[in-house]
């Protein structure tokens, strides 16, 4: 599959850091992983997640930045979207890219060599093969699995397993007359966002092969390719009608001397 160098530090991020032993760049590689996770995060959940406190945490997230691995956005308030925005920490391209993009470069020569020697439907071709491999292996994996929910959180995974880190996010949406529950897939890594940036055909084939994996249509609301801080595809899972608001009825009685002729 593709080339991914996230083994070394998935699995740790749970553990407290700052354990004996513990070095500086291991420890650094933990918080960037797990910006890599959640993001985009605060400095306060980092150091939740991670055993930090609020000064360590801050530290190695000041060295990422200076180092151009975590950019810093400012996020609004979501709830009232009054006061000062927060600082939240995501992945530059740079610290995507120090997790795993081997070969390529290479790989972007030879699609353009393709491109220009067979045309646009050549590389589209490519991409379509390169992606029918994974489809089967996951087709496998969600075999049995019922309820959309329970089929993204196995995909998800499957993600992962490639090199993606995927995770999925429950979204609740109210509208005028109804309550609509969706799931949106999340990738927070991309192996090979560089080569998609320059051939956008493979973020369409993938989004095309979740749609027939999952059974319904999905819609890609950002990529890592296209600029987003992660990939994320949202998927419906259905809707409530929302609660009718009763009607205020008076009930009028007449006595038998009022009582309409």
């Amino acid at each position: 599959m593709y080339s991914s160098n996230l083994d070394s530090a998935s699995g740790s991020t749970a553990e407290t850091v700052g354990a004996v032993g513990d070095t500086e760049e291991r420890t650094r590689d933990r918080v960037l992983y797990a910006v890599l996770e959640d993001g985009p995060v605060s400095a306060a959940e980092l150091g939740n997640k991670l055993g930090f406190t609020p000064a360590a945490v801050r530290r190695h997230l000041d060295a990422l930045s200076k180092s151009g691995l975590v950019e810093v956005k400012l996020v609004a308030n979501q709830k009232s979207g009054a006061g000062r925005p927060s600082r939240r920490y995501v992945l530059s391209h740079r610290g995507q890219t120090k997790l795993g993009n081997d070969y390529l470069e290479i790989a972007t020569d030879a699609l353009k060599m393709l491109g220009e020697a067979a045309g646009d439907d050549a590389i589209r071709k490519f991409a379509r093969n390169r992606f029918a491999e994974m489809e089967t292996r996951y087709a496998k994996a969600l075999a049995g699995v019922e309820g959309l929910e329970a089929r993204a959180e196995v995909l998800s995974n499957m993600l992962s397993s490639d090199g993606f880190v995927g995770y999925t996010r429950k979204v609740d949406t109210k509208v005028a007359t109804a309550l609509m529950h969706s799931v949106q897939l999340c990738q927070g890594h991309c192996p090979i966002q560089d080569l998609a940036r320059e051939f956008p055909v493979f973020c369409d084939t993938e989004t095309e092969m979740f749609a027939r994996l999952l059974g319904v249509d999905v819609r890609r609301l950002s990529t890592l390719a296209g600029g987003g801080h992660v990939c994320t595809t949202h998927i419906p899972v259905g809707r409530e009608k929302a609660p009718m608001r009763a009607e205020k009825r008076t009930r009028i009685q007449f006595t038998k001397q009022e009582r309409p002729r």
